[in-house]
């Protein structure tokens, strides 16, 4: 739990980096759960299905790519339908074509880093003769969270002048 408090405290960072893009746009704050936890949803059922799939040893190390590339197909599959749902929304919620624009290119990135982490971090651990089950979750909580909140808060930052 303590190596989980510090890479809260990393991901948290990544937010500080962008203080001045939330201060200029406050809904940012606002919409920043939503994609951390769409990303963070997307890795956990790729890696539930990884881990699986490693238990009943169907899946074995020589299909990491192969794995990998069908989550990643997953995650970006998933993040184009979502993002669609959740730009309309966000533009009917602000009326800001550039928030809508913002939120879903970031999810579809998020989403489909979140896809193919979910599936790499387990197999990973195995290669390194780590027991999955028992780090996965942390790593992956840690890795969706930073990528979701820079994808986010990086894209906003770039697309600053139409928000």
């Amino acid at each position: 739990m303590q190596i989980n408090l510090l890479t809260a405290f990393l991901a948290a960072s990544v937010v500080g980096l962008f203080e001045d893009t939330i201060a200029s746009v406050t809904a940012l704050a606002v919409l920043l759960p939503v994609v951390a936890g769409q990303s963070g949803n997307t890795g956990a059922q790729a890696l539930a299905v990884t881990m699986r799939g490693l238990a009943l040893r169907e899946v074995r190390l020589r299909h990491w790519a192969r794995v990998v590339v069908k989550e990643g197909f997953a995650g970006a599959g998933n993040g184009v339908a979502v993002a669609l749902t959740t730009a309309l929304a966000v533009y009917a919620w602000s009326r800001s074509l550039g928030l809508a624009l913002v939120i879903g290119i970031s999810m579809v990135l998020s989403m489909t880093l979140a896809g193919i982490s979910g599936a790499a971090i387990p197999m990973v651990l195995t290669l390194l003769r780590q027991d999955p089950a028992q780090s996965s979750s942390i790593i992956l909580t840690t890795v969706t969270d930073i990528v979701g909140f820079f994808s986010f808060l990086g894209i906003a930052t770039m697309l600053m002048t139409s928000l």
